[in-house]
Parts: structure tokens; C-alpha cells; sequence
């Protein structure tokens, strides 16, 4: 009579198998489908994949949160960060708010799920002496990629799609259009950049056009003429971390420390040297001044300083001034 009338016999689909049809009916960007289908396999699928999606509580929906954000060596498993457990949780509600909508389940389980607290710690760029270190560890075919991604802040797959034709060595620029992305199974194929705001040309330093230039010289261009390869082949993500995990290592940078680490480093550079916060923004493809704030305003000089020269200026000489009147009298 009310309309809200949920056959039982609906929720006996697995979670796996209504999870699978959700995600193929989804309009996602390809590194976001690879990224989902992991997150599944991986940190749900195990808990709740053989599981009919009806039987699923609310209780048992907080406890596999708990489980994620908790170590066991035994299980050889390690905590997932606040911000991947809220993301991956995410991913599970929407999958089952999709299925309310489909009158599979009654109600979302996963709603009023208490998450861990996000400690969102600030950007800590490398040194130098580390991004030298880093250069001098990587094989000789991708030491000239830590010169340029350090030096053009570009990220991971617009580097790795990097082609000779949007390099300008005369110009000294390079046009940022588009990356390299990876699709389920290591396959590869040229996609939009992140967002409009990713595309853009950056200023190239003499030191990258310098390392470019030695970089093609000694490892031609590959296929669709593709700057940096492993092996003559396209750079995967997947293959990328074997080789980068190691010398991350042994140059002693914190576990999870990706390439993202250059891009840091990059923005700190433009920093240190007074860019604005507007041309930052532009550098690095974000899609505001405020994401770019958010990232990097500790870096920017303290301004304690300055914050006590401005009050001291109204306030002190007005308090001198009381004070000769004073004397004065």
C-alpha cells in the first residue's frame, strides 16, 4: 500500500555479483574503474563478495571498517589509512544505495557507518640531496624521468604519456594534453587529462631541457613516440611501483611515498621562490586556488613576522604616543 514493498527473494543475489553489474553499468574514467575493481577484490570482496547482499548489517558493515583500519602480521595484513578506509566504504554504500533503488535491499547498511578519523598530516617536500639520490638509484632509462617530473611538477600518467611532439625544445615548453592510463589487465591507452584544468603548458628549466635532450639521445623515443619506456614498452602503473618502491627504500623515504613526492617537491621550488598562489595553481593543473591551499599554504613564508610589524605599527605608536603625553604631563 505504501509502495515500499522489498521482495525478499530479490536480496538473494551476492554482493559480489550485484557489485559486478553495478560496476559495469557505471560512467567512470578508466583509472577510476581500475581503481574501484581493486578496491573490491581487494578489502570487500573477501568480507562480503559470497555473501547475499540482503543479509548484510549494519553491525557487521561497522565491524569489516574496524577490521580494515586494524593490522595482523599473522594475516600479513596493515591498516588502511582513514582517507582509504572512508574511500573504499564510499564505494560500498553507493553500491547499495544502487541497490534500494533496485528494491533488492530495504535500506543501505552502510549508512550512519561510524569511520575512522582523517589525519590529514602536511606535505613534507624532499630534499635535493634525495631527489639526486633518487635520480642516481633509477635505471638509465627513467633517471631523466625523475629530472623532469621534478622540474615540471606534471603527474604520474602525464608523465608516462609524455610524447616528443608536445615538447617545444626551442620554445622550452612542454603541452600537457593528455595521460597515459592504465586499464584492467596492464593495458594501456592515451586518455583526457584529469580534469580541464590539467590541460596547460609548462616553462621547461634549462636543466630539463638539458636532461631531455641526453635522455633521447641515449633512449629514443618509443612507440606513438613515448619519452619515457620500460623495456621499449609503454610504462604501467603497476610496473612503475616495482621498479620505484626499492629505490624509494634506499633513498629512506616513508613507506607509500610515490612519484607524487617530485610534484610536492616541484610546488615547494615555485614556492620558495615567490610565485604567487595563482600561478602555482596554474603550474600544477589544479582546479582552484583554494586545492592548491589546501595542499601547500604551510609552505608558503611564515607570516608571523609581518602579522607583528602590522599590529606594532597602529598599536605601538599609538601606545608611544600615550606614553609622551604621559612624560608630558
Amino acid at each position: 500500500m505504501t509502495g515500499q514493498y522489498v521482495d525478499p527473494k530479490a536480496g538473494r543475489i551476492t554482493f559480489r555479483e550485484y557489485a559486478e553489474h553495478w560496476r559495469q553499468a557505471q560512467v567512470h574514467r578508466i583509472t577510476s574503474q581500475a581503481h574501484i575493481e581493486g578496491m573490491l577484490r581487494r578489502h570487500a570482496y573477501p568480507t562480503f563478495g559470497d555473501r547475499q547482499i540482503s543479509t548484510i548489517l549494519p553491525s557487521e558493515v561497522q565491524a569489516w571498517v574496524r577490521l580494515l583500519g586494524t593490522s595482523d602480521k599473522r594475516a600479513k595484513r596493515r591498516a588502511l589509512a582513514p582517507e582509504t578506509i572512508s574511500v573504499i566504504h564510499s564505494v560500498v554504500s553507493a553500491i547499495m544505495r544502487s541497490a534500494v533503488r533496485d528494491r533488492k535491499i530495504i535500506a543501505n547498511p552502510c549508512e550512519g557507518t561510524r569511520l575512522p578519523s582523517k589525519d590529514r598530516k602536511p606535505v613534507i617536500p624532499l630534499t635535493t640531496e634525495q631527489v639526486d639520490h633518487l635520480r642516481e638509484l633509477m635505471p638509465p632509462e627513467l633517471q631523466a624521468l625523475v629530472t623532469f617530473t621534478a622540474g615540471t611538477g606534471m603527474r604520474q600518467g602525464e608523465v608516462f604519456g609524455l610524447t616528443v611532439d608536445r615538447i617545444d625544445f626551442l620554445r622550452r615548453e612542454v603541452r600537457v594534453d593528455r595521460q597515459l592510463l592504465t586499464r584492467l589487465g596492464r593495458r594501456t591507452e592515451f586518455g583526457p587529462p584529469k580534469t580541464p584544468a590539467s590541460v596547460r603548458t609548462i616553462p621547461l628549466p634549462q636543466v630539463v631541457v638539458d636532461a631531455l635532450a641526453a635522455h633521447l639521445a641515449e633512449h629514443p623515443a618509443g612507440e606513438h613516440g613515448l619519452v619515457f619506456t620500460l623495456a621499449r614498452a609503454p610504462i604501467t602503473r603497476q610496473a612503475f611501483g616495482h621498479v620505484w618502491r626499492p629505490v624509494a627504500r634506499a633513498v629512506g623515504l616513508e613507506p607509500g611515498t610515490g612519484m607524487h613526492a617530485l610534484r610536492h617537491y616541484y610546488a615547494s621550488l615555485l614556492i620558495r621562490f615567490g610565485e604567487s598562489v595563482k600561478t602555482v595553481q596554474v603550474r600544477l593543473g589544479h582546479a582552484s586556488a583554494a586545492e592548491t591551499l589546501d595542499t601547500y599554504s604551510h609552505l608558503w613564508p611564515d607570516s608571523d613576522d609581518r602579522t607583528r610589524a602590522a599590529v606594532d605599527s597602529v598599536l605601538g605608536r599609538a601606545a608611544a604616543d600615550r606614553l609622551t603625553r604621559t612624560l608630558d604631563v
